[in-house]
């Protein structure tokens, strides 16, 4: 069978700009992967998805114009409902065969094969293959309907009285097999073989398509479109990287930004434009999120040594069009972009006329939850947790010295003042204005006031980690609030039953949960997480449940999604949380040492002894206590294996006091050979119980000196 490629565009009007992309993307998958289910396309055919401001179209190479015929056995019904006695077929049998469009004429083909603890009757019969025209229309109809759409807007079609509903109307259908049309209908719409261009550039008020593989290149010289998604971006990055690199400056990278930018035009022009130097007084991060939320321009920044990320007077315009003279073009974004900067010096310029202290009353009136009260009750919530924290840092400092103890005070100081304004730049004009910049504006205007730099650090930094991959708070202050904050968050909305559920996490709770692992391990922070969390319960009085050991299990949840991410197995992530590790900053020592350990040639043999074990003492009668008298070690072997584990164990548990686990890990594995020895020569279910209680100790001895890095018997397959 021929085969030829194909090319299917739906028109269409200004589609969401922040959904191009996935729409693109899911209208393509969806046509194609339907084209290959009904035989019309070959698994190894290649798809190329489209998508502009006003279209969505898929190339899909090797389209056969019909799917071939296929062989189909159909169960019809038992052999004992389907002919009688004498082997004619009942009336019922004879119904179902009219049923699937044969009759009485084949019955002496039907075949028997055995169906259970019976025989039924099957039917061979040959299914033909969809035709393309058929296959086609099932493929659109499926793409259209599975289409990621962000909100549907019903529009009436051109007959005045039909209205259908799509995520903007439609103007007008392709459908190319070669150079052949396919008769396809959709949304009021037939298909042909003309499209339109760019709305001001085309050089033809509409592009005819010669066939399928003309598409990108007609579009590109008759109708000044670049229809692919990606070659369009890519287009946008040459021509930001040349303009920037042509003013000896760097254009800001935001990923967003571009693939919303790249949703935004047809054919891309990048253009420099500026405003005035004046506005750089204003902190550079609102005249960004200005510049990019409100009209997504791309600001240059200082790429020179000692001044790079600062940002400069001069930004970067895609534009629609490409005018001979962009004079015009450039004019008028400037003077667009001037009220918007001159509203943030505005905002700036008042904010700082009251000081962040000055703000604090005004918490209580601002509702943090309708049952945990306001973000002023919340402020104390977080300033006691903070005080609490440095108290456990204050706690595991060895050794403690005077010098310690001012340096705790200072700290404990910072906190405090850091925890009560941190939340108070939501009372301010620019973060009402720009909610994403709370925080950061808070520490420009404690800076303003002249509070000490580590509590405007702490102010800013308390959000801190934000995202995946976000930096962590800059100091100790910092730190501290940063954890404070976030805790308190988990605390008490874990404590009211607010819990994170499927996909909906309205809080961002999984955010905060690994914002507080990331710091607790990256800092190597000498806290336990279990007495944090009890720390931060009593603050909330009655307004809460004891939340600690299902916020626990979430941390656990939650960490090991984030050590599975980084690489380590199931196995050794299994193996290290499975002793319910509650001082985080341990954790990846403890992974360190269990991967260094699996590679020894000893490793497979303990983890296999030790799950031996491990099943041992749980089937045992009573509590085993790991007590062991030497007098009642009748075998050599358990002899051997005792006088081993004594001679290794003060290393191994030594180096575990120190934090060497890979060390004390590797001490163990000389007790291979004795306890493959063990428990090839020793009973261990004596008939006598004391020595049987003997032999029980011991191995609750061995168990608890393998175990205390990772329980290694999750290392055994």
């Amino acid at each position: 069978m021929s085969t030829k490629n194909l090319l299917v565009e739906l028109f269409v009007e200004e589609l969401p700009p922040k959904a191009l992309k996935k729409l693109g993307e899911a209208f393509a998958a969806t046509l194609a992967a339907s084209l290959k289910a009904s035989g019309l396309a070959g698994a190894e055919a290649t798809v190329t998805p489209f998508a502009s401001p006003r279209r969505l179209a898929v190339h899909v190479t090797g389209v056969g114009s019909k799917a071939a015929d296929k062989s189909v056995q159909q169960k019809l019904m038992p052999v004992a409902v389907a002919l009688n006695a004498d082997g004619q077929a009942t009336p019922a049998l004879l119904k179902k065969l009219a049923a699937v469009g044969a009759d009485a004429s084949v019955v002496p083909q039907l075949k028997r094969l055995p169906d259970g603890k019976a025989e039924a009757l099957f039917l061979d019969s040959i299914v033909p293959g969809a035709t393309l025209a058929e296959g086609l229309q099932k493929a659109l109809d499926e793409a259209l309907a599975k289409l990621p759409i962000p909100k549907v807007m019903t529009y009436q079609l051109a007959d005045g009285w039909s209205s259908v509903n799509f995520v903007r109307p439609a103007h007008g259908l392709v459908a190319l097999h070669g150079a052949e049309v396919v008769a396809l209908q959709t949304l009021g719409l037939t298909s042909g073989r003309t499209t339109s261009g760019h709305r001001f550039e085309a050089t033809h008020p509409t592009v005819t398509l010669r066939d399928a593989d003309s598409y990108a290149e007609q579009l590109a010289t008759e109708g000044a479109v670049i229809a692919s998604f990606d070659a369009r971006r890519a287009e946008i990055v040459r021509q930001l990287e040349a303009a920037a690199a042509q003013e000896g400056l760097k254009p800001i990278e935001d990923e967003a930004l571009l693939d919303e930018v790249t949703a935004l035009v047809e054919r891309p022009n990048v253009l420099t434009c500026q405003f005035e130097q004046e506005f750089l007084a204003v902190p550079q991060e609102c005249l960004i999120l200005t510049m990019k939320a409100n009209q997504k321009y791309f600001p240059l920044l200082d790429a020179r040594p000692g001044h790079e990320g600062k940002l400069t007077h001069k930004f970067l315009l895609v534009s629609n069009i490409s005018p001979a003279d962009p004079s015009a073009v450039i004019q008028g974004n400037e003077r667009v972009v001037r009220p918007r900067l001159a509203d943030a010096k505005f905002f700036f310029d008042q904010d700082r006329k009251k000081t962040l202290e000055s703000r604090v009353a005004g918490l209580a009136k601002v509702v943090y939850h309708g049952k945990l009260g306001t973000q002023g009750e919340r402020a104390e919530r977080v300033k006691a947790l903070g005080h609490a924290i440095v108290n456990q840092l204050r706690m595991a400092t060895v050794p403690y010295t005077l010098e310690a103890e001012d340096q705790f005070k200072v700290l404990d100081s910072k906190v405090q003042q850091a925890a009560l304004l941190a939340k108070t730049d939501l009372l301010t004009d620019m973060v009402g204005e720009f909610p994403e910049l709370q925080g950061i504006m808070g520490g420009y205007y404690a800076r303003h006031e002249g509070l000490r730099d580590g509590v405007a650090i702490a102010i800013e930094d308390h959000y801190k980690p934000r995202f995946a991959g976000d930096a962590l708070p800059r100091n100790h202050s910092g730190t501290v609030v940063a954890l404070a904050d976030k805790l308190e968050t988990l605390v008490g909305l874990f404590g009211i039953g607010q819990l994170p559920t499927g996909d909906k996490d309205p809080f961002a709770l999984r955010r905060h949960a690994l914002g507080v692992i990331r710091i607790l391990v990256e800092k190597n922070l000498p806290l336990d997480l279990s007495e944090l969390i009890k720390a931060a319960v009593p603050a909330f009085g009655e307004l809460i449940e004891d939340p600690t050991a299902k916020l626990l299990a979430f941390f656990a949840d939650r960490l090991a999604v984030s050590l599975r991410d980084q690489g380590y197995s199931a196995q050794e992530v299994d193996a290290v949380l499975a002793l319910n590790p509650t001082r985080l900053g341990d954790v990846p020592r403890r992974l360190a040492a269990v991967r260094s350990f699996s590679i020894l040639p000893e490793a497979a043999s303990l983890a296999a002894a030790n799950k031996r074990i491990s099943n041992i003492l749980k089937k045992a009668e009573g509590a085993v206590q790991a007590q062991v008298d030497s007098a009642l070690l009748a075998e050599p072997a358990e002899q051997q294996l005792f006088a081993a584990l004594s001679a290794v164990q003060p290393d191994a548990d030594r180096w575990f006091e120190q934090g060497e686990y890979a060390a004390s890990l590797q001490a163990l594995a000389a007790l291979k050979a004795p306890v493959d020895a063990f428990f090839d020569g020793v009973m261990v279910n004596a008939e006598d119980a004391a020595l049987r209680a003997n032999r029980l100790g011991l191995l609750k001895t061995l168990h608890g000196a393998m175990n205390r890095v990772a329980d290694l018997a999750r290392l055994a397959s």
